[in-house]
């Protein structure tokens, strides 16, 4: 008998090693003569274990980590194919803690199969939810998503069913459903872990899309920093196409829907909806003048359906188990999962996927045990580069959209970056700004000169020149470009300064 062992493919893994642990372990088992499957898996998203090795046993997966290249010999000595005992023994994968405190609903099959498998797909639930789409009407559909509770996980926290009912409600020749896959937040890996190690979720819950709305062409506007999520998408494109579920007829439906990737060109600013619709078009990648809205005149100035692919991956789930059993996780306006992302100065860095409600203490000490250095936190920054810092005084508040906001944070996509006690947030503040000063399209005066001018406020700052003065003209000038900026760029820039000055005064005051 053949025993599968998985190896991820992950860009998270490949970094530390993944490739060069599956090429020791193929060349090992030919070695010894053993007949093995190996399959590249994606990363379960405990990226503190990787490379992370798992192997089919006659019970369950066992799991072996971190694995290094020069490990693989005594993993083969310790009879690991049968899930033998070795120091880099982690036992049975669902027992690890850190998975099985998880609610993985979006990201129940990323680590699970063969990314590029059809079968593999569907033999762990895939395509249930647009075979339940096509029992459907479009407006039923539609009804479903909007009664999950199902918001944008992009940033603006949009309801995902308001959006479809627009595109839903227009009359046009032509509609479409793009999926921004522009994951250009620092600190955010979601979107790629899901279209490397699950790209079928993706490909169906678009496909839902198209069926609810009367779409019938889809785009993947993937940045070109991810080769790895475009070389998976690919193929899963191409294997969907050959199984029937993209095409002409899609799954013997006689109703169709065609997909294509799109690379972008590395401008922050196309994670923007509308400067993402003008990439797409082949244009310079600026924000447009709204209304009206992409969903009414949105690509080609057709109804559009703009999503990322968080989101666009959480309709499959949706479809296929209910739109209630969506509803009953979280808290209050935030219904479903949020798969969160840990990076910066943190012990256990990676992906978690949980319900809302968690608090920031409870997910940056019990389930990323603190910092890596062993100091104490001073600081996390919520939501990206455009993300408010936030003070221990309020890790105590629930990981949920309205929460946040109340204490002047954002969840955005939902990645985490951790500072310990050593950070000067004063240098963070101009790194934040000076952010926005390169990716800003230059559209708008607000965002274009005044994020220039603020790293050159932030710099006076620094070297102790009239300070302040110029921290109550920072202050102003973070003021204009919230309430004048014509995007979210411009407008949420401002956040992380606004924070640094609010929460972390003294770092400021040290050069005054």
């Amino acid at each position: 008998m053949t025993t599968t062992v998985y190896v991820p493919g992950d860009a998270g893994a490949l970094s530390v090693g993944a490739g060069e642990v599956a090429a020791a372990i193929s060349a090992e088992a030919k070695r010894r003569g053993v007949a093995l499957d190996l399959v590249r898996n994606g990363s379960r998203g405990a990226y503190w274990l990787e490379p992370f090795v798992e192997v089919q046993t006659a019970r369950e997966r066992v799991a072996y980590g971190p694995v290094r290249a020069k490990d693989v010999p005594s993993l083969f000595a310790a009879d690991f194919l049968k899930g033998g005992t070795h120091p880099l023994s982690l036992g049975l994968t669902d027992s690890i803690p850190w998975l099985r405190s998880q609610q993985r609903l979006t990201f129940e099959r990323v680590g699970v199969i063969d990314p590029r498998s059809v079968a593999d797909y569907v033999k762990h639930g895939g395509y249930r939810g647009l075979e339940r789409a096509l029992q459907l009407s479009g407006a039923d559909i539609v009804q479903a998503v909007t009664a999950s509770g199902l918001r944008g996980r992009g940033g603006a926290a949009f309801p995902t069913g308001i959006k479809w009912k627009t595109v839903l409600d227009q009359s046009a020749p032509q509609k479409y459903v793009t999926c921004n896959a522009d994951e250009g937040d620092s600190g955010t890996f979601a979107d790629r872990m899901l279209m490397e190690g699950d790209p079928l979720s993706l490909i169906e819950g678009m496909t839902i899309a198209g069926i609810a709305v009367g779409a019938t062409q889809g785009y993947i506007y993937l940045r070109a920093e991810y080769p790895h999520a475009h070389a998976a998408l690919k193929a899963a494109i191409a294997a969907a196409y050959q199984a029937r579920y993209l095409g002409a007829d899609v799954a013997g439906s006689g109703r169709r829907f065609d997909l294509e990737v799109r690379l972008g060109a590395g401008a922050y600013i196309c994670g923007e909806e509308t400067s993402m619709l003008e990439s797409l078009e082949g244009k310079r990648g600026e924000v447009r003048v709204r209304p009206p809205l992409p969903a009414i005149k949105g690509l080609f100035g057709r109804p559009t359906i703009v999503n990322n692919v968080v989101t666009l991956t959480s309709v499959p789930w949706i479809l296929a188990h209910g739109a209630e059993a969506y509803a009953n996780y979280g808290m209050g306006k935030s219904r479903g999962t949020l798969p969160i992302q840990l990076a910066g100065n943190i012990r256990r860095g990676g992906l978690v996927e949980r319900a809302f409600g968690l608090t920031l203490r409870e997910l940056l000490y019990d389930i990323g045990g603190g910092t890596a250095t062993g100091r104490p936190i001073r600081a996390v920054q919520i939501g990206g580069p455009l993300g408010a810092y936030v003070p221990p005084a309020h890790f105590d508040t629930a990981l949920d959209y309205e929460a946040l906001a109340a204490v002047g944070a954002m969840l955005g996509h939902g990645g985490l970056v951790v500072f310990d006690d050593t950070v000067d947030m004063a240098r963070m503040a101009r790194y934040a700004m000076e952010f926005c000063a390169i990716e800003s399209c230059g559209k708008c005066t607000p965002c274009r000169i005044g994020s220039t001018r603020g790293v050159e406020v932030i710099d006076r700052i620094l070297a102790g020149v009239d300070g302040e003065r110029n921290v109550q003209l920072l202050e102003e000038l973070c003021e204009t470009m919230v309430q004048g900026s014509l995007c979210g760029l411009g407008g949420m820039a401002p956040f992380p300064v606004q924070s640094a000055l609010k929460h972390f005064r003294e770092d400021f005051r040290a050069r005054v």
